[in-house]
């Protein structure tokens, strides 16, 4: 939905999903084609369109759901979460449990560091793991997220890349929530919103 990325990281046979707004049997074949047992599912805001097959997965993953703690509410309000403005009122089971900046996840023998980035959302986070970040909606390439949705703040998102993203190595590798992959470095020097 409206070409939202989805993400699939794992190791020694066990990952996680972030953002799961593909079409869940698209997701599904991805996962059982890596021959993952997905343990978490991870989301970095809960926009409809990061969001549209979370309850479709999650019988058949049987892995738990996290999202901020500030960001939690979206899941089960259509304001919130931005369905209403496509006319779907979708409503979503609630996370099976919140995470916090700073807090680490682990799957497969991976660590995923997460990165509170307020701005696009109040609860907005990007996902670090090592030189990898999956940043959501808050920096792409050439860009940074919008914040003229629900509780998106301007001041905040350019705080949030400023002082955490752009504090960042060179190499990291920014995967965004909607086009292309790009670099800290490559945003850095040439992303005219930075």
């Amino acid at each position: 939905m409206l070409a939202s990325n989805c993400y699939i990281a794992g190791a020694n046979g066990e990952g996680v999903v972030i953002d799961p707004g593909s079409e869940a049997v698209e997701i599904t074949e991805a996962i059982d084609g890596l021959k993952l047992k997905i343990k978490y599912i991870i989301l970095t805001h809960a926009h409809i369109d990061h969001i549209a097959s979370l309850d479709e997965l999650r019988p058949g993953l049987d892995a738990k759901v996290v999202i901020h703690r500030l960001e939690a509410r979206a899941l089960t309000n259509p304001f919130y979460n931005g369905s209403a403005l496509f006319g779907l009122n979708k409503v979503f089971r609630e996370a099976d449990g919140v995470v916090n900046d700073g807090d680490i996840l682990e799957a497969g023998g991976l660590k995923f560091e997460i990165i509170h980035t307020p701005g696009h959302t109040s609860g907005g986070i990007c996902i670090k793991n090592g030189d990898n970040i999956f940043t959501g909606d808050t920096l792409f390439m050439m860009s940074v997220g919008r914040t003229d949705l629900g509780d998106g703040d301007q001041d905040q998102l350019m705080d949030s890349i400023k002082n955490k993203l752009m504090k960042l190595k060179d190499e990291t590798i920014v995967f965004p929530g909607h086009g292309t992959s790009t670099t800290i470095g490559y945003e850095r020097a040439n992303n005219p919103f930075i």
